[in-house]
Parts: structure tokens; C-alpha cells; sequence
């Protein structure tokens, strides 16, 4: 794969196998360019980066207030704030449209949704990305992520020398410099409130951010860079599954319909859904996971042997072998999955016949073991919250003659071309 030697792993026993083997530090993937770039500015190296012990501390530190569901549950009213705006959003945009109901480019809408919940909890304060008017910061902020997330593939094949030949470089350190320079910008003005409220003898109360820095587990370099490389993870992940979700409901009314019934019976007369009500909508949690097995993420995960040889399938790869998980592939495994290019949310309910019977890492879109994804309980409260008051609100159908559309990848997963949706208002 351009100048790496990459070994694709692609059936869940040998993922598995991969896996039992990572040790106690697994290192997802090398990124020299990401690197290369935090040592010419002489930042932090954050999760992505660090490798080993310095690896462990720092997730361990920022673990504690994401992973834990009882802790992931206090973002449920600020959630619920967001999802408030984006209703609002969709309302104003489908009333705006030529016949009243189509949303054009759904996922571009969904995304500034993601980047406003994630945002809100990161960083403790409203961008104002569903604001009609989306301040300039704000909007420089959500072009470095579609830039860096862009280009980080593309900078990674081409060698070192080639830097000051082709625009990709330059561009790629614009990207990190926007990104870093907004979320410093957000994280100092923290840090002076916190101090303000010290000073008066206030009680300092907050949540993610306050947390991570009255922690003191972390340098504030090592907060700037955190925060930022979660949020990277943290956009697409909702926006991109909710699209599909979206996407498929139109498609399917017997689901969109199944889905609706379970969330008006828990939740009668549009009433707010609590963390406690997800725990009664099995069928709403297997059409997220369904979509996840459809369109994981990112459509493999990496894995890097540093520090010991390791033997899969009977084969022996010394140490420094990059291994690819193929996430997608074996996710649309048929052995796994029976016809896996379906959306059978039925799949993954208990008493279901059509429950498929399959390895525990068939499909693990948020990745396993400690490199899992940090984020994945606050996403899952984000798609389930969004989807629940959605469906509460619209049913949702395709136009006429809308085509089908393939997923393509950019880093992550994305729709290839843009999903248009109406938005009918429930009686």
C-alpha cells in the first residue's frame, strides 16, 4: 500500500487471533506525518501519537468520564439541547425546500449536528454550528477536519522530500494549525473562567473539560491535543451513522415503522427519551448496530507489533508488521452475516429468527480491547437521542426515483454522493 507493507486480516477468528496478541500497549497504527508535524511545532503527542506507557497515561486519564455509562449519562441534557436545535434545523430547512419536506445533503446537516454534541461536551461551550448564521471560527474549524481527515492518507504516501514539491504538505500543516489554534483558543478561555471562579472562592463545577483540568493528570499541552484528536473521532461517527440510518428507514417502511411503534410505546406523546428509556428500545439499538455492521466507521483498523513477534493462521511475522483489520469485509462476511448486503436490524435481537449466529468480532465498529474507541458511549447517546426524537417528529421517505448509494472512504466511511430525504411531520 504505497511504501508500507500492510498484511490485510480479513475473517474475525484471525482479527481475534491479531488481537490476543497486542499486549498491554497496542499501537493502532504509525503516523510519522502526524508526528512529524506536533515536533515541528513542538506540541504534545496525544493519544494518536504516544506510544507505550506515555500512551497508557494519557488514555487512562481521559477514560474515566467517556467509557463509564453512569458518567457518559450526565451529557444526556446537553445532548438533548443539541438534538432540540437540530430539529429545529430540519424543520426550517424542510419548510424552505420547493416542495416542503426534502432535506438535500442530509449527511452535511448531520455533521454539523455531531460537531455541535461533541463540541458542547469537549469543550464545554456551543459553537453554533446549527445556527443559521455559523460564526467564522466555527466554520474555519469544521473545514480543518474535512481538510486533515482529507489529506492524512494522501500526505502519508508521499515521501518526506516531496514536502516543499507538492501543495498537500502545506496544506495538511494549515489544517492541523486551524484545528489546534481554535480548540487552544476554546481551552484557554476554560482555564481563565476556572481560575476567575478559584479566585472568587467559587465552587468550580463543569464537566468534560473541567474535569480533564482539574484532573491535573495532564500537561494543558497534553488537554489541547486530546481534546482535539477526540474530537476528530467524534463527528463522523454520529453523522455518518445516522445518515445511513436515515437512508435505510426511507427505504424500509415495515423498520421505519417498527421503529416508530417501540419509541411512542416507551415514550407516548413525544416525551423526552431518558437514558433509562433506551433500555426498553432493543429494536432501536439493533438498527444502529446494523448500520454499524453495514457501514463501520472506518472500514478497517490498523494494528503495529512493536514489541514482540506474533503468529497468525500458523503464519510468523516478526516484530514491526503492520497488520490491517478489515472491519468492512468481515462485517459482509456471509458466514457471518446471511445476506449481509441486507438491513435486517432483526439480527441482532435475542428472540429473533433471524438472529444471525456470529463471532463476537464480526462486527466491532468501535474497535476492541483498550484502543477501543474512547468516545463510543457519548456517540451511542448521541444516535440514540437524535433518532428517537426524529422518528417522534417525521417519518422520513426517499423521492422518486432516488438512486441507491454506495459508501466510499475517506479516512472513514462517508456516503459517496449526498442523501436527500422528505421529512413528513407526524399527526
Amino acid at each position: 500500500f504505497g511504501p508500507f507493507d500492510v498484511v490485510n486480516v480479513a475473517t474475525a477468528e484471525l482479527i481475534a487471533q491479531v488481537i490476543r496478541q497486542e499486549g498491554r500497549y497496542p499501537v493502532r497504527t504509525d503516523l510519522p506525518h502526524w508526528k512529524e508535524y506536533r515536533d515541528m511545532r513542538g506540541q504534545a503527542y496525544g493519544i494518536h501519537v504516544d506510544t507505550g506507557p506515555e500512551w497508557y497515561r494519557i488514555r487512562s486519564a481521559l477514560n474515566p468520564k467517556m467509557l463509564k455509562l453512569k458518567e457518559a449519562a450526565a451529557y444526556a441534557p446537553i445532548i438533548h439541547e443539541v438534538v432540540s436545535d437540530l430539529l429545529q434545523r430540519v424543520e426550517l430547512l424542510r419548510l424552505r425546500s420547493q416542495d416542503q419536506a426534502t432535506i438535500n445533503d442530509l449527511t452535511s446537516e448531520l455533521y454539523k449536528f455531531g460537531f455541535e454534541g461533541i463540541s458542547s461536551i469537549l469543550f464545554e461551550t456551543r459553537l453554533g454550528c446549527l445556527q443559521e448564521e455559523i460564526p467564522t471560527d466555527t466554520l474555519r474549524f469544521i473545514s480543518a477536519v474535512n481538510d486533515m481527515l482529507a489529506l492524512s492518507e494522501t500526505v502519508l504516501f508521499f515521501p518526506r522530500w516531496t514536502r516543499h514539491i507538492f501543495p498537500f504538505w502545506k496544506r495538511f500543516v494549515q489544517a492541523w494549525d486551524d484545528l489546534y489554534d481554535v480548540a487552544r483558543h476554546l481551552i484557554d478561555r476554560k482555564v481563565k473562567q476556572i481560575h476567575d471562579q478559584v479566585e472568587r472562592g467559587e465552587q468550580v463545577e463543569g464537566m468534560y473539560l473541567t474535569y480533564l483540568l482539574s484532573s491535573n493528570k495532564l500537561s494543558l499541552g497534553e488537554v489541547y491535543i486530546s481534546l482535539t484528536e477526540l474530537l476528530l473521532g467524534g463527528v463522523d461517527t454520529t453523522s455518518n451513522t445516522l445518515s445511513w440510518t436515515l437512508y435505510h428507514l426511507a427505504r424500509d417502511a415495515e423498520v421505519q415503522n417498527r421503529l416508530y411503534n417501540e419509541i411512542a410505546s416507551v415514550c407516548p406523546n413525544k416525551e423526552l427519551p431518558t437514558t433509562e428509556h433506551l433500555t426498553r428500545m432493543p429494536y432501536m439499538k439493533a438498527v444502529i448496530k446494523e448500520t454499524l455492521r453495514m457501514y463501520p466507521v472506518v472500514p478497517g483498523n490498523g494494528r503495529l507489533t512493536v514489541d514482540s513477534e506474533v503468529i497468525v493462521d500458523n503464519y510468523w511475522f516478526p516484530k514491526k508488521t503492520q497488520f490491517h483489520l478489515c472491519h468492512y469485509a468481515v462485517s459482509h462476511d456471509e458466514s457471518n452475516f446471511p445476506e449481509p448486503e441486507r438491513f435486517v436490524p432483526d439480527r441482532w435481537l435475542r428472540d429473533s429468527p433471524s438472529r444471525s449466529q456470529h463471532h463476537p468480532y464480526s462486527s466491532v465498529p468501535f474497535g476492541v480491547g483498550v484502543r477501543a474507541c474512547v468516545g463510543k458511549r457519548v456517540a451511542e447517546l448521541e444516535m440514540y437521542f437524535a433518532l428517537s426524537r426524529l422518528m417522534q417528529h417525521y417519518e422520513v421517505r426517499t423521492e422518486e426515483g432516488a438512486p441507491s448509494i454506495q459508501p466510499k472512504t475517506r479516512t472513514l466511511l462517508i456516503p459517496s454522493k449526498p442523501i436527500d430525504l422528505q421529512f413528513i411531520p407526524r399527526a
